[in-house]
């Protein structure tokens, strides 16, 4: 990852939890990226975000749509936009069942910069990626 593609890049932030909306956008923006956040999926289908934006970060349990029922109804409108999901729950088969999905990564609360980074470079490499 390198700076002028980052500050050019919008990753969006989907979670219900008012603490995890203000530190990783803090922490995503210490990493060169520009941050949108919204605390459920209702607001961000209701926003102008998804045009833009080149990676989603989702929580899995949010009141309302889910992350993982949010993913299904982008992908039924069209939208192919990279997925990270976030979440506490520890069910082991719940990231892989996520991949299979279409997820680049499932990454359990809370993760660490390091796994963070990884996760973001393999979803802009998706994004990438020539159809």
């Amino acid at each position: 990852m390198q700076g002028a593609a980052e500050t050019e890049c919008l990753v969006t932030v989907v979670d219900d939890d008012e603490s995890v909306r203000e530190s990783l956008p803090d922490l995503l923006g210490e990493l060169g990226f520009t941050v949108r956040s919204f605390a459920s999926a209702e607001e961000l289908l209701a926003s102008d975000a998804l045009a833009t934006t080149r990676c989603l970060i989702l929580d899995i349990a949010m009141p309302g749509m889910s992350g993982p029922e949010l993913h299904r109804e982008l992908l039924r409108r069209g939208c192919t936009t990279p997925v990270i999901f976030i979440t506490a729950q520890t069910n082991t088969n719940l990231g892989a069942v996520l991949r299979e999905q279409g997820a680049v990564a499932c990454l359990l609360k809370p993760f660490s910069e390091g796994e963070l980074r990884a996760a973001l470079s393999a979803t802009l490499a998706t994004a990438a990626r020539p159809s």
